[in-house]
């Protein structure tokens, strides 16, 4: 599976090793640069700047990335995430959809069948998808995070009953 989380971009001419080397390396130094970048401001100081600053970050890298690398490697959807989260964060739900619609296909070709990365990633999208107003993209969302989870946390946990009631909510 290696070679999948680590997919390069099917170009005519493709990059040379050099090149897909130094953008692991540029990719592993900007997830770091990233963590100790969110993790100064967060502390620092909540206000919408900062938080602008590290979703620039995000986008900035995912172009430099996206030269080299598919959408599914491993390094692109680690940037995806943390763009989406800041997303979710400043409350902007139709860019953490963008983000997280990205994400769901490469998390399940990556993740075993029943992961709770994925059930987690389906319960962010599906209640994305209530926010705004698609009922039927969200209760499919949260029907799939629903089916993971009784086979990864058993049919009575309190977390499928919480999600199952929230579905008759809507």
């Amino acid at each position: 599976q290696d070679k999948e989380k680590l997919e390069i971009c099917k170009l005519n001419d493709p990059p040379s090793a050099e090149t897909v080397k130094d953008m692991i390396r540029y990719a592993r130094n900007v997830i770091e640069e990233f963590r100790r970048a969110k993790h100064y401001k967060y502390i620092l100081c909540l206000t919408l700047t900062p938080l602008v600053e590290l979703l620039e970050i995000c986008e900035l890298s995912l172009d430099k990335m996206g030269a080299v690398f598919e959408d599914s490697n491993v390094y692109m959807l680690h940037m995806m995430y943390q763009a989406m989260g800041v997303c979710l964060y400043v409350q902007d739900w139709e860019g953490a959809l963008c983000y997280g619609q990205k994400i769901i296909r490469p998390y399940s070709k990556h993740y075993p069948s029943y992961s709770l990365n994925v059930a987690s990633m389906w319960l962010k999208l599906g209640r994305l998808y209530m926010a705004l107003n698609n009922r039927t993209a969200g209760v499919k969302a949260l029907k799939r995070a629903i089916a993971i989870m009784e086979v990864a946390h058993g049919k009575d946990h309190p977390y499928i009953s919480e999600i199952k009631k929230e579905l008759e909510d809507h």
